[in-house]
């Protein structure tokens, strides 16, 4: 056999092709590479690559740090406290100070640091997001999970208690229990986080009742897994991805929320209290004289739930199957 013929295949039919070495590739007509293939890839190893060459991805990232780094370095950043009062002797009845060197944006009508007040309230906004977010992803899950799980009448008793939540407005329900609860900032992270306990417990019941029906499920219940096994080590693992997009979408209600109920007064605390629902309420009666005390903090609750929210739509569409033949 010469050096130019290839041996015949074990089928008799056609050459077998030459491999290729190195990572897996497309070539085009002209030899260049026209993609990679990625299919070895993880899900969520798939989705961060996505999102590191999504801009809307990157522009959410960047509010979103800028926000939790103004929050955790308060103490740093803020130049008084969160209850000093340090020009209350310039505060007149028709004067409220502007910016100056001595306050960079200014004193509110009690006489506190417009700075300090903002960079102070970021703290308060992160704590009860991620607080109120938590405790409603817990309840929701463990409702959705036990719905998931045993089915029948557990399914049918949970959800119908979603429903009954569900059946009232949102933030009409989170007044109702703040109001309840008693004027403070733990009754209002738990008002926030009861209302989004039916979010997450619909969407984490649909996606463990979807992934139920696959073959891998089948599969580990064949080879003699207990239900308990394949739920905990399979289904539930691969139901958690919308779980997380939506908690990362929450996240920006639950800071318009907090702001909501605070502005209503249910948030507790001093009038003068470094928040940013707070700072709103007491600008309404400034608004002809100093309308920057409003729209600070506006501008602030704004931006942050927007940051937010493109992080939690580009997740999403990250980790939806439906887009990974475009990328």
């Amino acid at each position: 056999m010469s050096a130019n013929e290839l041996p015949p295949t074990s089928g008799g039919g056609a050459a077998a092709a030459p491999l290729h070495t190195g990572p897996a590739s497309i070539h085009g007509a002209d030899g260049g590479t026209a993609g990679t293939d990625h299919s070895g890839e993880g899900v969520w190893s798939r989705a961060w690559r996505t999102l590191r060459r999504n801009p809307v991805a990157i522009g959410g990232f960047v509010i979103v740090a800028l926000f939790v780094l103004v929050a955790v370095l308060a103490p740093v950043l803020a130049p008084f406290g969160p209850s000093e009062l340090p020009g209350r002797a310039e505060i007149r009845p028709t004067h409220i100070p502007g910016p100056s060197s001595d306050y960079l944006l200014g004193l509110d009508r009690y006489g506190g640091d417009v700075l300090s007040k903002l960079i102070w309230g970021a703290r308060a906004s992160l704590l009860v997001g991620i607080l109120s977010t938590l405790f409603g992803l817990a309840g929701g899950m463990l409702l959705g999970l036990l719905a998931g799980w045993f089915g029948g009448w557990v399914d049918f008793a949970a959800m119908r208690l979603v429903d009954l939540m569900l059946s009232v407005p949102s933030l009409l329900l989170a007044v109702s229990i703040a109001a309840i609860a008693g004027q403070s900032q733990m009754s209002v992270i738990v008002a926030i986080g009861v209302v989004q306990v039916p979010i997450f417990a619909r969407l984490l019941r649909g996606s463990m009742l979807s992934q139920r029906g696959q073959d891998y499920v089948l599969a580990a219940s064949a080879l003699g897994l207990t239900r308990r096994a394949v739920t905990m080590s399979h289904v539930l693992p691969n139901s958690v991805g919308p779980v997380i997009v939506q908690a990362t979408l929450t996240l920006a209600t639950a800071v318009i929320e907090a702001a909501a109920l605070s502005f209503l007064g249910l948030g507790g605390g001093e009038p003068s209290t470094a928040e940013w629902g707070r700072m709103l309420t007491a600008a309404q009666q400034e608004l002809a004289v100093a309308p920057r005390l409003a729209i600070l903090p506006g501008v602030c609750i704004a931006i942050t739930a927007l940051g937010f929210t493109l992080v939690g739509e580009s997740l999403r569409e990250a980790l939806d199957p439906r887009n990974r033949t475009r990328r």
